[in-house]
């Protein structure tokens, strides 16, 4: 009984989560520049909203759940590409390469985690246990691509430390927590199944209710600025690194024909 009072309480609280952060956004005008982010949480609003009114149990609840996943997924991939634009929104050209590793990526994580279904799916099983089973590769192969796709960003923002605002920082580490736990979730039940299924579902709500709360209080116009960088230890090599990587952006930006003689120039 008290499992379900509080799958309940968090669906409450992601469903308000939703709406107060994106009337938030709108309000405050940072809806225009995190577009996807903020088109991300107004479909949170009817896709919180529709599980009250399905049973859990029907086909219909499969649909919708299915229907549903699918245009997360879509966010998902969306929302990474936003955050990297964010990251490196001086430096286009490293942005547009790593934009397409990360395409070619997803593309090659969904085809391994399909190929792994084919000796669990013979002619015999169930054609709802086959869609199921390849909705759910799928959805792995996105998380796990998109996951180590995150997992770098962070690397090179801890590396380089390029100048960013305090708003964008906060994206990218409570986006990171959100979508990790996600990731983490869909690991475990490649593992253990459906043996663990509430309390893991428990978990994530209460981890994504938990982030939407932090971005409803933590973005905001102020801090949209970009601080200017204090003088401390090691400033200088700080800002060789940062030279090296502006070099490196206006090669990439060069022609194709001319990027790799210029990049093996640089490096010499």
């Amino acid at each position: 009984m008290l499992s379900v009072a509080v799958v309940s309480f968090l669906k409450v609280v992601s469903l308000l989560g939703s709406a107060l952060t994106a009337a938030r956004l709108y309000k405050n005008g940072l809806s225009q520049r995190y577009r996807v982010f903020f088109a991300y949480v107004v479909f949170r609003i009817p896709n919180a909203a529709w599980a009250f009114f399905i049973d859990p149990k029907s086909n219909t609840y499969l649909v919708w759940w299915m229907a549903t996943g699918a245009i997360v997924w879509i966010f998902y991939v969306l929302l990474v590409l936003e955050l990297y634009r964010l990251v490196l929104e001086r430096y286009r050209g490293i942005y547009t390469l790593g934009r397409r590793f990360m395409y070619v990526g997803v593309g090659v994580a969904i085809s391994v985690s399909a190929l792994s279904l084919i000796p669990k799916i013979t002619p015999h099983t169930p054609q709802r246990s086959r869609i199921l089973g390849y909705f759910m590769a799928a959805e792995r192969g996105i998380d796990l691509s998109l996951a180590i796709f995150i997992l770098l960003i962070l690397v090179f923002l801890v590396v380089f430390r390029v100048p960013l605002s305090r708003n964008v920082k906060v994206h990218a580490a409570i986006y990171s927590v959100y979508f990790l736990s996600n990731t983490l979730v869909v690991l475990m039940r490649s593992l253990f199944g459906l043996r663990m299924k509430d309390e893991v579902d428990v978990l994530l709500m209460a981890t994504s209710s938990g982030c939407l709360i932090a971005w409803l209080l933590l973005l905001s116009p102020k801090g949209e600025s970009v601080p200017a960088p204090m003088a401390r230890v090691g400033l200088s090599d700080e800002q060789r690194i940062l030279a090296h990587l502006d070099a490196l952006n206006r090669t990439l930006l060069r022609p194709s024909k001319e990027i790799l003689p210029a990049i093996k120039t640089e490096l010499t």
